[in-house]
């Protein structure tokens, strides 16, 4: 009993407790990871913190359940890794967090100082942990004390909220892990938040020149417009301006909104849109080829950017006036610039029709599925996708958002595997909204190991797997190329069954008009519920 009481004394303010606190005290309620040997001290100090530890079932799953998490709180998603291959687990979701522009820590334990590069054979050696997540991350540092770790924590808060948010990784070796913190209450507080850039003056005025004298002014707002959506509804209003989304911005204006035209730039009839607007701007989006389907926008007109980050202000399409700064910020100042009359809207009943009709002329059974789909879900549901042909060539379109983080998806980094772990992160976040991620069956097995974590954290979770039997893209791929199809036909688990052995509910839908009333009962009974539709429903 003694020696329980030594041991619990001993750990009493580590600096796995430092970290945490200081995380804690910026608001994050939940963390994501895996318990493992070295990690423990990281883990000791959450329940009496108050946050919530989300074992999920590989570290890539708790990456992308972290991502989930943070963009329904608009704070960081934190991953909590064991050293070696827990930390090497979650690399994807640390690419996707980078290429995405998410705010993500993860934290790691790492070899004893003065052990580096020993190559000794300890548990989980790792040649250089900081060097491997740095290659992918925005950044990744190896601390030397406690004292140290908090202010990378700071740091990263810091990144998150004044410039471009990418994840950052924080090692912390395990002898430093393990020690008196030595740090102050004070030093664990969170620092002040930063006054918003709001962009140069002169900028800013011939900016605001261009746009009260647009006669045909377009806006494209991009995922670093996410925080601005009432100053982008509201300018766009000003102009009569129509707006166009990236996936990543989709619902920065309210898609049912009579200026929008959606999350629909991969659709030329939708570019074209923005390239023949004689003022072009664009909000917080570096235009690029993921997200357009095309080799870069050709806009015809004046072009104004604005980006927290000066390096994308350029970017596969030059600006004829760069503003760097916070989005809102920077169109708060605009709209002081210009005058408070309104234009009328443009009617873009043409422009709907065309988007529409090329929609459905590339893929019209995904597209009529995703109809079913979506007129199924609530109107208020968050929805997480894959990166599932049932969603990036419909259900990302077809399925309107009234607000930003209503869809999740990853369209730039395209991981598979990003859907269902990403629902449970939503989840966690908020219970105000029903989740369902909607997923194919080749993504779905990407994470199926996640269906138990859902379960054990008693979410309400709906998962739609639309199986076509495998990898049905890469299958046209082949076939295209003169291929014959390898690899891409796949055997499918009876999924109804593999969700009831998970503990979940598992539904097969067995004809195409039973499809939007099995998802509305699997969201209406809760709990995890699969609704699996297969090929030959589809």
């Amino acid at each position: 009993m003694s020696t329980d009481t030594t041991t619990a004394e001993q750990y009493a303010d580590t600096a796995g407790r430092a970290v945490l606190e200081t995380i804690r005290a910026y608001g994050v309620t939940a963390i994501f990871g895996i318990p493992g040997t070295h990690n423990l001290e990281l883990y000791r100090p959450l329940a009496d913190l108050g946050i919530r530890a989300v074992t999920n079932r590989h570290e890539q799953g708790s990456g992308y359940g972290a991502d989930g998490w943070a963009q329904q709180t608009g704070l960081p998603g934190v991953v909590i890794t064991t050293s070696g291959p827990g930390l090497q687990n979650a690399m994807s979701a640390i690419g996707t967090a980078f290429c995405e522009s998410r705010p993500l820590i993860v934290l790691s334990p790492g070899v004893p100082l003065g052990a580096e590069f020993a190559d000794v054979g300890t548990l989980h050696e790792t040649k250089d942990a900081t060097a491997m997540v740095g290659a992918i991350a925005e950044w990744s540092r190896r601390v030397t004390s406690a004292a140290e770790a908090v202010e990378a924590v700071h740091d990263a808060f810091t990144l998150f909220r004044t410039g471009r948010p990418r994840p950052v990784h924080i090692e912390i070796p395990l002898d430093v892990l393990e020690a008196p913190a030595d740090v102050s209450a004070e030093a664990r507080r969170p620092r002040p938040v930063p006054t918003r850039v709001s962009g140069e003056p002169t900028a800013l005025a011939e900016a605001a020149r261009l746009l009260a004298a647009a006669k045909n002014p377009v806006v494209v707002a991009g995922g670093g417009a996410v925080d601005a959506a009432h100053e982008v509804t509201t300018l766009a209003e000003r102009l009569g301006a129509p707006v166009l989304t990236t996936l990543n911005g989709k619902g920065v204006v309210d898609e049912r909104h009579a200026l929008s035209l959606g999350s629909n730039l991969r659709l030329a009839a939708a570019r074209e849109v923005a390239e023949d607007a004689d003022v072009l701007l664009v909000v917080g989006s570096k235009l690029g080829e993921a997200e357009l389907w095309a080799p870069r926008l050709d806009a015809r007109g004046a072009v104004i950017r604005i980006d927290i980050s000066p390096a994308q202000r350029d970017k596969n399409l030059e600006a004829t006036i760069g503003i760097t700064g916070d989005a809102a910020a920077v169109l708060e100042a605009l709209l002081d610039l210009l005058l408070a009359e309104t234009r009328p809207a443009r009617d873009l009943t043409a422009e709907r029709a065309e988007i529409a009709a090329e929609m459905r002329e590339a893929a019209p059974e995904t597209v009529a599925l995703a109809e079913i789909i979506a007129g199924a879900l609530p109107d208020d549901a968050i929805v997480a996708g894959d990166s599932s042909q049932i969603v990036y060539m419909a259900l990302g379109s077809v399925r309107q958002s009234a607000h930003p983080h209503s869809l999740l998806y990853t369209p730039t980094y395209a991981t598979l595997g990003y859907g269902l772990p990403a629902a449970i992160g939503a989840r966690v976040a908020q219970t105000a909204h029903p989740v369902v991620t909607v997923i194919g069956d080749g993504a779905l097995m990407f994470c199926v190991n996640e269906l138990v974590t859902a379960v054990e954290q008693r979410l309400d979770v709906t998962i739609v797997c639309v199986d076509n039997g495998g990898y049905a893209e890469i299958r046209q791929n082949e076939v295209d190329r003169g291929m014959t199809p390898i690899g891409v036909d796949l055997v499918q688990p009876d999924w109804a069954a593999l969700a009831t052995a998970f503990g979940a509910t598992g539904r097969r839908v067995e004809r195409r008009d039973d499809i939007a009333s099995s998802i509305r009962a699997a969201i209406t009974d809760g709990g995890v519920q699969l609704v699996h539709i297969p090929q030959n429903a589809l």
